[in-house]
């Protein structure tokens, strides 16, 4: 079966971004697609410190909770990537997730992986594109296939403003976002 993480890089719990993340994973759900939802507010994640020790061994020296996400990772078969706004890009927490990922850039992990991105702010122009932007050349860098949300909205991905719960495009980008995933996943792995 297939399997879609959606990783939340958000310091709150509960908060907007995950909001729309949880949307877009249930609409996944409903086509015979495993989900699971990886939140990092919890999780205990130290910088990259640069050492290079994952280019001979494929794994971080590190003993932290980015072992075992690093799997989860690994193993998905698409991956939605997500970040609130901070100051026009991605949280430190999803940019210290994002350093920590590249052992599985020597090992091409990403290849065949279909991969998304959801950025919430507090105004409808508020960076979401451009923290979209940045989580797709980790993507891009990862050698993934980036989705944006489907047709009829059509752009970066998913974006939300404010309260997501109450915003219609959020809403709308989530579901379309899901779609575009499902398609994409479905056709790779006919």
């Amino acid at each position: 079966m297939l399997k879609v993480v959606g990783i939340v890089g958000s310091p709150r719990n509960n908060g907007n971004t995950e909001y729309m993340v949880k949307e877009c994973l249930e609409h996944i759900s409903k086509n015979d697609i495993q989900v699971e939802l990886i939140t990092l507010h919890d999780k205990n994640i130290n910088f990259c410190i640069g050492c290079d020790g994952c280019k001979s061994t494929n794994k971080c020296v590190i003993d932290d909770d980015m072992q075992e996400l690093t799997d989860k990772v690994k193993e998905a078969d698409g991956v939605i990537m997500s970040s609130p706004v901070y100051f026009g890009d991605m949280t430190g927490l999803a940019k210290t997730f994002i350093d920590r990922l590249r052992p599985l850039r020597n090992i091409h992990a990403f290849k065949y992986k279909v991969c998304g991105a959801i950025s919430t702010g507090g105004f409808r122009n508020g960076g979401q594109e451009s923290t979209i932007a940045s989580i797709h050349d980790f993507f891009l860098i990862q050698g993934a296939i980036v989705v944006g949300d489907d047709r009829p909205t059509a752009h970066y991905g998913a974006t939300g403003v404010g309260n997501t719960s109450e915003d219609d495009i959020a809403h709308t980008t989530s579901i379309h976002l899901a779609n575009r995933m499902v398609d994409v996943l479905k056709k790779i792995n006919e």
